[in-house]
């Protein structure tokens, strides 16, 4: 208390000062309109500004939040859109379409989705992987299709409780059947393990009529992907001497740099589909 007292003791001039300057300003706000409407504009200028930081830091601290939700939202559209495809492949000549949708009493939809974060990336190694930040206890299991809202990403390789590993395109141990959208005509993709911006899709047939941005998706001839979902696009291509195959540069339209948040495929008939095949083959 002594100290506090000696403290405004020896600083009792700026506080008489700053008195003083308190009780004018005082007067002045009372008695003349002209000060007393500067003030208030000036005010108001002062809690305006104010309340615009607070604003921007509210917007900036609630933008996880607010991808999150977006992110959630691009899968169920893409749930949505995957369905009418399907639909839209096995319709018969001369019937109606129905546009239903997932959850309605159509026909049952086997595929769901589980967001996930990237928490580990590569794309300068020639293997790369990804780790995604969900695993066993989320229903993730080796051979289940990701995918971005750009676009296929790869396919689960190995599982524990919390985190999972992708096989990316970006591995040359990944090789995913796709199509060319405009003609329905399939090949192989695989990455040779240059540039992380392309890939090459070949045995495509040399009849086969291509042309440089021709898109390219996945062709549904697996258990992992739906038909439909988007690859690339052709961004050159080219026949090989005495081959009967064209071989094409596909231009991905995943950015794996900036890769931040997945899209887990859980097909529920990909067990059921994938034991049949094993059956016939032995």
């Amino acid at each position: 208390m002594r100290k506090l007292l000696d403290f405004l003791i020896r600083q009792r001039h700026w506080l008489v000062f700053i008195l003083l300057i308190t009780v004018s300003g005082v007067l002045i706000y009372r008695n003349a309109a002209y000060q007393r409407t500067v003030f208030i504009s000036s005010a108001n200028v002062v809690v305006g500004y104010a309340a615009s930081v607070s604003g921007y830091a509210n917007s900036y601290l609630n933008l996880r939040e607010i991808n999150t939700e977006l992110t959630a939202r691009n899968g169920n559209l893409e749930k949505q859109l995957l369905t009418l495809q399907q639909r839209l492949e096995h319709q018969k000549p001369d019937t109606v379409l129905n546009f239903a949708v997932p959850g309605d009493s159509a026909e049952h939809f086997p595929y769901h989705f589980v967001i996930a974060k990237v928490v580990n990336n590569s794309v300068i190694h020639l293997s790369n992987y990804i780790t995604i930040g969900k695993g066993r206890k989320h229903g993730i299991a080796p051979g289940m299709g990701v995918i971005s809202d750009h676009g296929v990403v790869g396919i689960i390789s190995h599982v524990s409780d919390y985190f999972a590993v992708v096989l990316p395109i970006l591995n040359p141990k990944h090789r995913l059947s796709c199509k060319l959208s405009r003609t329905n005509y399939f090949g192989s993709l695989v990455w040779n393990g240059r540039d992380a911006r392309y890939a090459q899709l070949d045995e495509l047939p040399r009849h086969v009529q291509i042309q440089e941005g021709d898109t390219i998706v996945t062709s549904g001839y697996s258990a992992i992907f739906p038909a439909g979902i988007m690859v690339g696009k052709v961004y050159n291509f080219q026949r090989h001497h005495d081959d009967n195959f064209y071989s094409a540069e596909v231009e991905l339209s995943v950015d794996f740099s900036s890769l931040n948040d997945v899209h887990v495929i859980i097909n529920e008939r990909q067990e059921e589909q994938a034991d049949l095949e094993q059956e016939a083959i032995q």
